[in-house]
């Protein structure tokens, strides 16, 4: 049997979305989901700003500084929490991250 280890998630990790995870503007509901094999979440304004970042390019320091310039927040505020969201959404399976420089053009 294998066993997944947990991914830890650090400012070096490079996060995306992987092939069987999609956002979707629903029409009806005026509304962005994330749309996952048999389930679909329903981010809200900041979940979906920094899922909008994890293109497989910027590192997750790279997002908290985006975001904490593009809300004028302090890093120190924004880091902890982007970090901690990732994790989260690393642990569903429904992020994929490598170190910084692997996986980059």
């Amino acid at each position: 049997m294998t066993v997944r280890s947990r991914l830890q998630i650090d400012d070096a990790s490079v996060p995306a979305l992987p092939g069987y995870v999609r956002l979707h503007y629903c029409t009806v509901r005026q509304a962005w989901a994330v749309l996952a094999p048999e389930r679909v979440y329903w981010p809200d304004e900041t979940s979906l700003a920094i899922l909008r970042l994890c293109d497989g390019t910027k590192t997750a320091g790279g997002i908290s500084a985006k975001l904490a310039a593009d809300y004028d927040a302090p890093l120190g505020d924004v880091q902890p929490d982007v970090l901690e969201f990732l994790q989260e959404w690393s642990g569903r399976r429904l992020l994929m991250a490598a170190e910084s420089g692997e996986g980059q053009a």
